[in-house]
């Protein structure tokens, strides 16, 4: 793996929204987006309807333009994509030390 394609990784993980994300799609997979639930992703001070616009908007396009996710906008399915298998290790390092990480980053 090329040291550009690995700051990629780590940018598609630099996102709270993305890391949950994508480990609930490490959990489980395929889902559709009533399977991530906003709620779910939010601090007390955010706004569903921003968290989803940004969702739509703003995280599902890049891991999708970095194949890490398949996306249907139209029955709003979200499965792995082809290049899963690269940031898979990861989110399993990620989710099998969740009570070591600080608060709030995952």
């Amino acid at each position: 793996m090329t040291s550009e394609r690995w700051n990629d990784l780590l940018a598609a993980l630099s996102d709270p929204y993305r890391r949950e994300l994508l480990v609930a799609l490490l959990q489980h997979n395929p889902q559709d987006d009533d399977d991530v639930d906003p709620l779910d992703l939010l601090g007390a001070e955010e706004d569903p309807d921003v968290l989803e616009t940004a969702l739509v908007h703003k995280h599902l396009p890049k891991l999708r333009e970095m194949d890490i996710v398949e996306w249907d906008r139209e029955s709003g399915e979200i499965s792995t994509g082809p290049n899963w298998d690269e940031i898979a290790p990861l989110l399993e390092l990620i989710e099998s030390h969740r009570d070591e990480l600080p608060e709030g980053w995952l």
